[in-house]
């Protein structure tokens, strides 16, 4: 048992240098991730801002949570392109032939999302902080919004990998993850929900993005998470379990 285990995770490191090497010999990955939501970001507080932050404080601060999650819900889409091509490449069966760890390889791709979308995610932040963002919030407090994103990543990933397993066109691969970018609008990330019609204020309320981004909001700035945290990571947590379960069985069927 002991001996599969490191097994396990010195193929999965095998295959997570072999994803990471080709993100770091095409960066357009990572460039293409980055760029969308700074783009956003410079839209929303150049332009828009002064009517969407009325009220808001420094709107900066209270957009950077929605444009996190933006920015990995556009990256995970690459996740899916990537594991679209080694099915349909035949690689993942030269796998099979080989003596590695089963999933090792969908592990290896699920890490190097993980790590290149934390990447991305540091350059947000680099540039935000040139636009003025700022956060009074201490180590712990950083250390959980890491967290919870790096949950998000994960959940979002193994819903990436369903796709990427059973889509039948590169397309179908990445369009997935359309709804999940633009998911953010509809929520607290960029305007309060009290702006909201009734309907979509409902809606808004109700769904993942808006407990995720509270509760991150409330984290950077010192201020009391409530109830927001446990929903925010009831959501996070029941995704990942219910896809992983059906990437999985996907995986397997496609092994078989």
């Amino acid at each position: 048992m002991e001996a599969t285990r490191n097994y396990f995770f010195s193929d999965v490191g095998v295959m997570l240098g072999r994803s990471m090497r080709h993100i770091f010999r095409s960066m357009d990955t990572i460039i293409t991730v980055t760029l969308t939501p700074i783009a956003m970001m410079l839209l929303f507080v150049y332009v828009f801002g002064g009517a969407l932050g009325a009220g808001t404080g420094n709107y900066v601060n209270y957009m950077m949570p929605g444009i996190w999650l933006m920015a990995i819900a556009s990256g995970i889409a690459y996740t899916s392109y990537r594991l679209f091509v080694d099915v349909r490449g035949g690689v993942f069966e030269r796998f099979h032939s080989m003596p590695i760890s089963g999933s090792a390889a969908l592990w290896g791709h699920v890490f190097t999302s993980l790590v290149s979308n934390a990447i991305s995610l540091l350059v947000i932040i680099l540039v935000a902080l040139l636009m003025g963002f700022r956060s009074s919030a201490g180590m712990l407090n950083w250390l959980a919004v890491a967290g919870i994103l790096a949950l998000f990543t994960l959940s979002l990933t193994w819903v990436a990998v369903i796709a990427g397993l059973k889509a039948q066109s590169v397309d179908g691969a990445g369009a997935f993850a359309y709804p999940l970018i633009f998911l953010p609008f509809i929520s607290s990330a960029f305007v309060p929900t009290d702006s909201m019609p009734a309907a979509v204020r409902v809606f808004a309320e109700n769904q993942p993005v808006t407990a995720i981004v509270d509760t991150i909001r409330a984290l950077l700035s010192e201020q009391p998470v409530g109830s927001d945290i446990w929903i925010a990571l009831a959501w996070c947590l029941g995704i990942l379990v219910v896809a992983y379960f059906f990437a999985m069985r996907a995986y397997r069927r496609r092994a078989a």
